[in-house]
């Protein structure tokens, strides 16, 4: 069995997770090649990213639901694809105006449409599996960013899409 890197982060949670540095720099340091911010919000990282968000006041390439996106995406694939969306629906209604996004186990079964075989996903939410062997991911790091007190802490997975998994 492949080890699995841990890292654990302690800092601040921030509904735009990427504006929090620590975040910020695991992100940027974890992203390989050309990058696809299926969520984007408000931060652009410093990556050669493609920027898509529902939210037409955030800054990015693209305004679109991400299945949308992932369905109808043309351009050549990426190598690392960023997924943070709300992680309940709740959070959706409470800090990002009402905008829900594609039911997740959707947008998870349209991914490789948009990856490079030896790519990679980094998913942020609560649990640290979510692409999985079904689909041909191997885990390979997971970051638990501890935020303190009775916040929920925000796990983050990179996944390795190997199409040739049996």
């Amino acid at each position: 069995m492949d080890m699995v890197i841990f890292e654990h982060i302690r800092c601040p949670l921030h509904r735009y997770t990427f504006t929090v540095k620590p975040i910020r720099d695991w992100v940027e340091k974890s992203c390989e090649g050309t990058v696809l911010n299926l969520f984007a919000g408000q931060t652009k990282l410093n990556v050669t990213e493609t920027r898509n968000d529902l939210d037409p006041e955030m800054p990015a390439d693209f305004h679109i639901d991400a299945l949308t996106f992932l369905r109808t995406w043309k351009g050549p694939p990426f190598q690392t694809i960023l997924l943070d969306p709300p992680y309940a629906y709740r959070k959706s209604m409470e800090l990002y105006k009402g905008i829900v996004c594609s039911p997740f186990r959707q947008l998870k079964d349209e991914i490789e449409n948009c990856l490079l075989p030896g790519g990679q996903t980094i998913t942020f939410g609560y649990h640290s599996i979510v692409m999985g062997k079904g689909r041909k991911f191997e885990l390979e790091r997971i970051a638990l960013f501890s935020h303190g007190g009775a916040i929920h802490d925000t796990i983050a997975s990179v996944e390795r899409y190997a199409p040739l998994i049996k």
